[in-house]
Protein backbone atom coordinates (compact mmCIF):
# COMPACT_ATOMS: atom_id res chain seq x y z
CA UNK A 1 0.00 0.00 0.00
CA UNK A 2 1.18 3.50 -0.79
CA UNK A 3 0.44 5.43 2.39
CA UNK A 4 -0.26 9.17 2.56
CA UNK A 5 2.66 11.26 3.74
CA UNK A 6 3.29 11.08 7.50
CA UNK A 7 2.57 14.77 7.92
CA UNK A 8 -0.85 14.55 6.28
CA UNK A 9 -1.78 11.34 8.10
CA UNK A 10 -0.70 12.77 11.46
CA UNK A 11 -2.84 15.87 10.87
CA UNK A 12 -5.85 13.71 10.02
CA UNK A 13 -5.54 11.54 13.13
CA UNK A 14 -7.51 13.92 15.30
CA UNK A 15 -10.38 14.40 12.84
CA UNK A 16 -13.91 13.56 14.09
CA UNK A 17 -12.63 12.54 17.54
CA UNK A 18 -15.26 14.57 19.32
CA UNK A 19 -17.85 17.11 18.30
CA UNK A 20 -16.18 19.91 20.20
CA UNK A 21 -12.80 19.26 18.66
CA UNK A 22 -14.24 18.82 15.20
CA UNK A 23 -16.07 22.13 15.09
CA UNK A 24 -13.15 24.14 16.50
CA UNK A 25 -11.12 26.21 14.00
CA UNK A 26 -8.49 23.94 12.48
CA UNK A 27 -6.11 24.02 9.54
CA UNK A 28 -7.21 21.03 7.48
CA UNK A 29 -7.08 22.36 3.95
CA UNK A 30 -5.37 19.16 2.84
CA UNK A 31 -8.19 16.90 4.00
CA UNK A 32 -11.34 19.01 3.97
CA UNK A 33 -13.30 18.42 0.75
CA UNK A 34 -13.85 21.44 -1.44
CA UNK A 35 -17.11 21.92 -3.28
CA UNK A 36 -16.75 21.05 -6.95
CA UNK A 37 -19.62 23.30 -8.01
CA UNK A 38 -17.27 25.86 -9.58
CA UNK A 39 -14.57 23.49 -10.81
CA UNK A 40 -14.21 20.59 -13.20
CA UNK A 41 -15.26 17.39 -11.33
CA UNK A 42 -12.44 15.14 -10.16
CA UNK A 43 -12.61 11.65 -11.66
CA UNK A 44 -9.43 10.32 -10.02
CA UNK A 45 -11.32 8.12 -7.58
CA UNK A 46 -13.33 6.42 -10.31
CA UNK A 47 -10.23 5.81 -12.42
CA UNK A 48 -8.04 4.35 -9.65
CA UNK A 49 -6.84 0.79 -10.30
CA UNK A 50 -6.11 -1.59 -7.42
CA UNK A 51 -4.89 -5.16 -7.56
CA UNK A 52 -7.47 -6.58 -5.20
CA UNK A 53 -7.52 -10.39 -4.86
CA UNK A 54 -10.54 -12.18 -6.23
CA UNK A 55 -13.05 -12.87 -3.44
CA UNK A 56 -13.10 -16.46 -2.20
CA UNK A 57 -15.88 -18.74 -3.37
CA UNK A 58 -18.27 -19.06 -0.44
CA UNK A 59 -21.55 -20.69 0.43
CA UNK A 60 -23.89 -19.37 3.08
CA UNK A 61 -24.58 -21.45 6.17
CA UNK A 62 -26.71 -18.78 7.81
CA UNK A 63 -29.71 -21.07 7.44
CA UNK A 64 -27.97 -23.49 9.84
CA UNK A 65 -27.41 -20.91 12.60
CA UNK A 66 -29.19 -21.71 15.85
CA UNK A 67 -31.14 -19.51 18.26
CA UNK A 68 -29.60 -16.60 20.16
CA UNK A 69 -28.15 -17.39 23.55
CA UNK A 70 -28.00 -15.40 26.77
CA UNK A 71 -26.24 -11.98 26.77
CA UNK A 72 -22.45 -12.23 26.95
CA UNK A 73 -20.08 -9.85 28.75
CA UNK A 74 -20.68 -7.25 26.05
CA UNK A 75 -24.45 -7.42 26.51
CA UNK A 76 -24.78 -9.18 23.16
CA UNK A 77 -26.88 -12.25 22.42
CA UNK A 78 -25.23 -14.52 19.86
CA UNK A 79 -25.85 -18.00 18.44
CA UNK A 80 -23.72 -20.87 19.71
CA UNK A 81 -20.27 -20.92 18.11
CA UNK A 82 -20.03 -17.15 17.63
CA UNK A 83 -17.92 -14.58 19.49
CA UNK A 84 -17.67 -10.79 19.49
CA UNK A 85 -15.30 -7.99 20.35
CA UNK A 86 -15.34 -4.19 20.36
CA UNK A 87 -12.97 -2.80 17.71
CA UNK A 88 -13.54 0.93 18.26
CA UNK A 89 -15.15 3.35 20.75
CA UNK A 90 -16.28 6.89 19.99
CA UNK A 91 -13.93 9.44 21.49
CA UNK A 92 -11.14 6.92 22.12
CA UNK A 93 -7.97 6.20 20.11
CA UNK A 94 -8.30 2.96 18.21
CA UNK A 95 -4.81 1.49 18.67
CA UNK A 96 -2.94 3.75 21.08
CA UNK A 97 -2.57 7.37 22.16
CA UNK A 98 -1.22 8.53 18.80
CA UNK A 99 -3.81 6.88 16.56
CA UNK A 100 -7.08 8.13 15.13
CA UNK A 101 -9.77 8.91 17.69
CA UNK A 102 -12.87 7.01 16.59
CA UNK A 103 -15.68 9.29 15.49
CA UNK A 104 -19.00 9.95 17.21
CA UNK A 105 -22.36 8.66 16.00
CA UNK A 106 -20.99 5.84 13.80
CA UNK A 107 -23.53 5.02 11.11
CA UNK A 108 -23.43 3.37 7.68
CA UNK A 109 -20.38 1.29 6.84
CA UNK A 110 -18.85 -1.26 4.50
CA UNK A 111 -15.76 -3.43 4.07
CA UNK A 112 -13.19 -3.37 1.29
CA UNK A 113 -10.65 -6.08 0.50
CA UNK A 114 -7.06 -4.86 0.34
CA UNK A 115 -4.10 -5.85 -1.82
CA UNK A 116 -2.32 -7.65 1.03
CA UNK A 117 -5.18 -10.02 1.86
CA UNK A 118 -6.59 -7.83 4.61
CA UNK A 119 -9.54 -5.46 4.54
CA UNK A 120 -10.77 -2.01 5.52
CA UNK A 121 -13.99 -1.19 7.36
CA UNK A 122 -15.26 2.34 6.76
CA UNK A 123 -17.85 4.03 8.96
CA UNK A 124 -19.77 7.29 8.61
CA UNK A 125 -20.19 9.89 11.35
CA UNK A 126 -23.73 11.30 11.48
CA UNK A 127 -22.80 14.37 13.51
CA UNK A 128 -24.01 17.73 12.15
CA UNK A 129 -21.46 20.08 10.54
CA UNK A 130 -18.45 17.98 11.59
CA UNK A 131 -19.35 14.66 10.00
CA UNK A 132 -17.23 12.51 7.75
CA UNK A 133 -15.94 8.95 7.48
CA UNK A 134 -13.41 6.96 9.52
CA UNK A 135 -11.62 3.74 8.58
CA UNK A 136 -10.18 0.69 10.33
CA UNK A 137 -7.56 -1.31 8.45
CA UNK A 138 -7.08 -5.01 9.25
CA UNK A 139 -4.29 -7.32 8.14
CA UNK A 140 -4.84 -10.80 6.74
CA UNK A 141 -5.00 -12.22 10.29
CA UNK A 142 -7.75 -9.83 11.32
CA UNK A 143 -5.58 -7.57 13.48
CA UNK A 144 -6.10 -3.80 13.34
CA UNK A 145 -2.99 -2.21 11.83
CA UNK A 146 -4.18 1.33 11.13
CA UNK A 147 -7.05 3.76 11.72
CA UNK A 148 -7.64 7.10 10.01
CA UNK A 149 -10.29 9.46 8.60
CA UNK A 150 -11.04 9.44 4.87
CA UNK A 151 -13.51 12.37 4.82
CA UNK A 152 -13.93 15.31 7.20
CA UNK A 153 -16.02 18.43 7.74
CA UNK A 154 -19.14 17.19 5.97
CA UNK A 155 -22.67 17.09 7.37
CA UNK A 156 -24.66 14.26 8.96
CA UNK A 157 -23.12 11.40 6.98
CA UNK A 158 -25.71 8.67 7.39
CA UNK A 159 -25.43 5.58 5.21
CA UNK A 160 -23.90 5.18 1.76
CA UNK A 161 -22.75 2.45 -0.56
CA UNK A 162 -19.60 0.77 -1.82
CA UNK A 163 -18.70 0.74 -5.49
CA UNK A 164 -17.26 -2.05 -7.63
CA UNK A 165 -14.19 0.15 -8.18
CA UNK A 166 -13.42 0.10 -4.44
CA UNK A 167 -14.65 3.50 -3.28
CA UNK A 168 -17.24 4.51 -0.69
CA UNK A 169 -20.21 6.77 -1.42
CA UNK A 170 -20.98 8.66 1.79
CA UNK A 171 -24.44 10.24 1.94
CA UNK A 172 -25.49 13.34 3.86
CA UNK A 173 -28.90 13.00 5.51
CA UNK A 174 -30.31 16.53 5.52
CA UNK A 175 -32.19 18.79 3.16
CA UNK A 176 -29.87 19.60 0.27
CA UNK A 177 -27.55 16.80 1.35
CA UNK A 178 -24.79 15.63 -0.96
CA UNK A 179 -23.00 12.41 -1.86
CA UNK A 180 -19.22 12.26 -1.40
CA UNK A 181 -17.06 9.63 -3.10
CA UNK A 182 -14.25 8.58 -0.75
CA UNK A 183 -11.07 6.53 -0.95
CA UNK A 184 -11.07 3.82 1.79
CA UNK A 185 -7.24 3.84 1.70
CA UNK A 186 -7.19 7.53 2.59
CA UNK A 187 -4.83 8.39 -0.26
CA UNK A 188 -7.16 10.63 -2.29
CA UNK A 189 -9.40 13.38 -0.94
CA UNK A 190 -13.16 12.92 -1.00
CA UNK A 191 -15.01 14.28 -4.05
CA UNK A 192 -18.50 15.74 -4.09
CA UNK A 193 -20.67 14.00 -6.70
CA UNK A 194 -23.13 16.76 -7.60
CA UNK A 195 -24.77 14.73 -10.36
CA UNK A 196 -26.28 12.41 -7.74
CA UNK A 197 -28.56 15.22 -6.59
CA UNK A 198 -29.20 17.36 -3.53
CA UNK A 199 -31.74 15.89 -1.13
CA UNK A 200 -31.97 14.05 2.19
CA UNK A 201 -29.74 11.19 1.12
CA UNK A 202 -29.73 7.92 3.04
CA UNK A 203 -27.89 5.27 1.03
CA UNK A 204 -26.69 4.37 -2.45
CA UNK A 205 -25.86 1.24 -4.42
CA UNK A 206 -24.34 0.48 -7.82
CA UNK A 207 -25.90 -1.76 -10.45
CA UNK A 208 -22.70 -2.86 -12.23
CA UNK A 209 -24.53 -4.57 -15.08
CA UNK A 210 -26.49 -1.54 -16.26
CA UNK A 211 -24.08 1.05 -14.80
CA UNK A 212 -26.82 2.72 -12.75
CA UNK A 213 -26.78 4.16 -9.25
CA UNK A 214 -29.83 3.73 -6.98
CA UNK A 215 -30.39 6.10 -4.06
CA UNK A 216 -32.81 6.16 -1.14
CA UNK A 217 -34.25 9.24 0.59
CA UNK A 218 -35.02 9.43 4.31
CA UNK A 219 -38.18 11.53 4.26
CA UNK A 220 -41.68 10.56 5.36
CA UNK A 221 -42.67 11.31 1.76
CA UNK A 222 -39.37 10.34 0.19
CA UNK A 223 -38.65 8.85 -3.19
CA UNK A 224 -36.53 6.17 -4.81
CA UNK A 225 -33.99 7.55 -7.28
CA UNK A 226 -31.88 6.22 -10.15
CA UNK A 227 -28.84 7.88 -11.70
CA UNK A 228 -28.11 7.12 -15.36
CA UNK A 229 -24.62 8.33 -16.34
CA UNK A 230 -23.89 10.14 -19.58
CA UNK A 231 -20.76 8.04 -20.07
CA UNK A 232 -18.67 5.23 -18.65
CA UNK A 233 -15.15 5.46 -17.32
CA UNK A 234 -12.25 3.73 -19.06
CA UNK A 235 -12.83 0.73 -16.80
CA UNK A 236 -16.49 0.48 -17.83
CA UNK A 237 -17.97 1.87 -14.62
CA UNK A 238 -20.54 4.68 -14.43
CA UNK A 239 -18.98 8.13 -14.65
CA UNK A 240 -20.51 9.95 -11.69
CA UNK A 241 -19.70 13.43 -12.96
CA UNK A 242 -22.74 13.84 -15.22
CA UNK A 243 -25.96 12.10 -16.11
CA UNK A 244 -29.72 12.01 -15.54
CA UNK A 245 -31.23 11.71 -12.07
CA UNK A 246 -34.57 9.93 -12.23
CA UNK A 247 -37.39 9.21 -9.78
CA UNK A 248 -39.50 6.04 -9.50
CA UNK A 249 -43.16 6.03 -10.49
CA UNK A 250 -44.69 2.68 -9.57
CA UNK A 251 -47.68 1.65 -11.67
CA UNK A 252 -50.73 -0.36 -10.65
CA UNK A 253 -48.99 -3.43 -12.05
CA UNK A 254 -46.01 -2.78 -9.69
CA UNK A 255 -43.74 -2.03 -12.64
CA UNK A 256 -41.51 1.01 -12.16
CA UNK A 257 -41.41 3.83 -14.68
CA UNK A 258 -38.40 6.15 -14.31
CA UNK A 259 -38.93 9.88 -14.89
CA UNK A 260 -36.14 12.42 -15.33
CA UNK A 261 -35.93 15.14 -12.69
CA UNK A 262 -35.84 18.64 -14.17
CA UNK A 263 -33.78 20.10 -11.28
CA UNK A 264 -31.62 17.48 -9.49
CA UNK A 265 -29.78 20.21 -7.54
CA UNK A 266 -33.09 21.61 -6.25
CA UNK A 267 -31.95 25.11 -7.18
CA UNK A 268 -35.55 26.16 -7.74
CA UNK A 269 -38.50 26.22 -5.36
CA UNK A 270 -39.21 22.47 -5.41
CA UNK A 271 -37.28 19.73 -3.64
CA UNK A 272 -36.41 16.73 -5.78
CA UNK A 273 -39.24 14.61 -4.35
CA UNK A 274 -41.78 17.28 -5.40
CA UNK A 275 -40.68 17.79 -9.00
CA UNK A 276 -42.54 14.86 -10.58
CA UNK A 277 -46.16 14.86 -9.45
CA UNK A 278 -46.62 11.14 -10.10
CA UNK A 279 -43.55 10.06 -8.11
CA UNK A 280 -44.23 7.21 -5.70
CA UNK A 281 -43.86 8.07 -2.02
CA UNK A 282 -41.87 5.79 0.30
CA UNK A 283 -42.06 6.38 4.04
CA UNK A 284 -38.50 6.82 5.21
CA UNK A 285 -36.09 5.21 2.75
CA UNK A 286 -33.14 3.55 4.49
CA UNK A 287 -30.54 0.97 3.46
CA UNK A 288 -30.17 -0.05 -0.19
CA UNK A 289 -28.05 -2.80 -1.78
CA UNK A 290 -27.79 -4.35 -5.27
CA UNK A 291 -27.31 -8.12 -5.57
CA UNK A 292 -27.50 -10.20 -8.75
CA UNK A 293 -29.97 -8.00 -10.58
CA UNK A 294 -32.12 -7.05 -7.59
CA UNK A 295 -32.03 -3.78 -5.64
CA UNK A 296 -33.08 -4.37 -2.04
CA UNK A 297 -34.08 -1.38 0.08
CA UNK A 298 -35.85 -0.76 3.36
CA UNK A 299 -38.44 1.79 4.49
CA UNK A 300 -38.53 2.39 8.22
CA UNK A 301 -41.87 4.22 8.32
CA UNK A 302 -43.83 1.09 7.39
CA UNK A 303 -41.28 -1.61 8.33
CA UNK A 304 -40.87 -3.01 4.86
CA UNK A 305 -38.00 -4.41 2.82
CA UNK A 306 -38.47 -4.10 -0.93
CA UNK A 307 -36.99 -5.89 -3.92
CA UNK A 308 -36.72 -4.18 -7.32
CA UNK A 309 -35.89 -6.44 -10.26
CA UNK A 310 -33.74 -4.35 -12.60
CA UNK A 311 -34.46 -6.60 -15.60
CA UNK A 312 -38.25 -6.80 -15.37
CA UNK A 313 -38.79 -3.47 -13.62
CA UNK A 314 -41.05 -5.19 -11.10
CA UNK A 315 -41.14 -3.94 -7.51
CA UNK A 316 -42.18 -6.42 -4.82
CA UNK A 317 -42.18 -6.67 -1.04
CA UNK A 318 -39.64 -8.99 0.55
CA UNK A 319 -40.74 -8.28 4.13
CA UNK A 320 -43.75 -6.45 5.58
CA UNK A 321 -44.13 -6.48 9.35
CA UNK A 322 -47.90 -6.02 9.05
CA UNK A 323 -48.41 -9.19 7.01
CA UNK A 324 -45.37 -11.31 7.89
CA UNK A 325 -45.74 -14.71 9.56
CA UNK A 326 -42.54 -13.79 11.44
CA UNK A 327 -43.01 -10.11 12.43
CA UNK A 328 -39.75 -9.98 14.39
CA UNK A 329 -38.21 -7.06 12.48
CA UNK A 330 -39.08 -3.46 13.29
CA UNK A 331 -37.33 -0.15 12.72
CA UNK A 332 -35.78 -1.64 9.57
CA UNK A 333 -32.74 0.45 8.66
CA UNK A 334 -29.26 -0.25 7.30
CA UNK A 335 -28.88 -3.46 5.32
CA UNK A 336 -26.30 -5.54 3.55
CA UNK A 337 -26.59 -8.60 1.34
CA UNK A 338 -24.28 -11.58 1.69
CA UNK A 339 -22.52 -13.13 -1.28
CA UNK A 340 -25.26 -15.76 -1.37
CA UNK A 341 -28.32 -13.51 -1.25
CA UNK A 342 -29.10 -13.36 2.48
CA UNK A 343 -30.45 -9.86 3.22
CA UNK A 344 -29.18 -8.70 6.62
CA UNK A 345 -31.31 -5.95 8.16
CA UNK A 346 -30.21 -3.82 11.13
CA UNK A 347 -32.81 -2.37 13.46
CA UNK A 348 -33.08 1.27 14.49
CA UNK A 349 -34.62 0.67 17.90
CA UNK A 350 -36.93 -2.31 17.70
CA UNK A 351 -35.21 -5.18 19.49
CA UNK A 352 -31.71 -3.94 18.52
CA UNK A 353 -31.14 -6.97 16.31
CA UNK A 354 -29.52 -7.87 13.03
CA UNK A 355 -31.86 -10.28 11.27
CA UNK A 356 -31.14 -12.19 8.06
CA UNK A 357 -33.91 -12.66 5.52
CA UNK A 358 -32.93 -15.87 3.75
CA UNK A 359 -33.55 -16.41 0.01
CA UNK A 360 -36.59 -18.55 0.88
CA UNK A 361 -38.07 -15.72 2.99
CA UNK A 362 -37.24 -17.26 6.36
CA UNK A 363 -36.03 -14.86 9.05
CA UNK A 364 -32.99 -15.73 11.15
CA UNK A 365 -31.85 -13.44 14.05
CA UNK A 366 -28.04 -13.20 14.10
CA UNK A 367 -27.40 -10.80 16.98
CA UNK A 368 -29.19 -8.77 19.63
CA UNK A 369 -27.86 -6.00 21.87
CA UNK A 370 -29.37 -5.90 25.34
CA UNK A 371 -29.55 -2.73 27.42
CA UNK A 372 -29.05 -0.33 24.49
CA UNK A 373 -32.66 0.49 23.70
CA UNK A 374 -31.87 4.15 23.01
CA UNK A 375 -29.45 3.28 20.23
CA UNK A 376 -29.62 1.84 16.72
CA UNK A 377 -27.65 -0.84 14.88
CA UNK A 378 -25.76 0.57 11.90
CA UNK A 379 -23.33 -0.30 9.13
CA UNK A 380 -23.41 -4.12 8.88
CA UNK A 381 -21.06 -5.77 6.38
CA UNK A 382 -18.92 -8.91 6.11
CA UNK A 383 -15.18 -9.18 5.70
CA UNK A 384 -13.94 -10.94 2.50
CA UNK A 385 -13.96 -14.36 4.20
CA UNK A 386 -17.60 -13.99 5.19
CA UNK A 387 -16.76 -15.07 8.74
CA UNK A 388 -16.53 -11.63 10.37
CA UNK A 389 -19.49 -9.24 10.56
CA UNK A 390 -18.86 -5.57 11.38
CA UNK A 391 -21.42 -3.06 12.63
CA UNK A 392 -21.90 -0.28 15.17
CA UNK A 393 -24.31 0.63 17.93
CA UNK A 394 -24.59 4.34 17.25
CA UNK A 395 -25.40 5.54 20.77
CA UNK A 396 -24.31 2.54 22.83
CA UNK A 397 -22.79 4.73 25.54
CA UNK A 398 -25.45 7.44 25.33
CA UNK A 399 -25.72 10.79 23.50
CA UNK A 400 -23.24 10.61 20.60
CA UNK A 401 -20.92 7.88 21.85
CA UNK A 402 -21.03 4.65 19.89
CA UNK A 403 -19.31 1.28 19.80
CA UNK A 404 -18.15 -0.60 16.71
CA UNK A 405 -18.17 -4.40 16.91
CA UNK A 406 -16.86 -7.46 15.13
CA UNK A 407 -18.70 -10.79 15.31
CA UNK A 408 -16.75 -13.89 14.29
CA UNK A 409 -18.35 -17.21 13.45
CA UNK A 410 -19.58 -19.61 10.76
CA UNK A 411 -21.76 -17.33 8.64
CA UNK A 412 -20.19 -18.79 5.50
CA UNK A 413 -18.02 -21.71 4.47
CA UNK A 414 -15.82 -22.37 1.43
CA UNK A 415 -17.90 -23.29 -1.59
Amino acid sequence: MSNPSPSRRSILRSGLGSFAAAVAPVSLSACTPESSSDTEPDTSLSEAIRNIPEPPALRSVIDQIGPLGEPNALGMRLPEGFSARIVARSGAPVMGPDTYIWHVLPDGGATFATEDGGWIYVSNSEIPIAGGVGALRFDADGEIVDAYPILTATNMNCAGGKTPWHTWLSCEELGGGRVWECDPWGEVEGVERLALGRFRHEAATIDPINAHVYLSEDETDGCLYRFVPDALTDSGDPDLTSGRLQVAVVGDDSVVDWRDLPDPQADGELDTREQVAEATVFTGGEGIWWHEGVVFFSTKGDNRVWAYNTETGLLSTLYDRETSDEPILSGVDNLTVSCCGDVLVAEDGGSMQIVAILPDGTLRPLMQLVGQDGSEVTGPDFDPSGTRLYFSSQRALGATQGLTYEITGPFHAPA
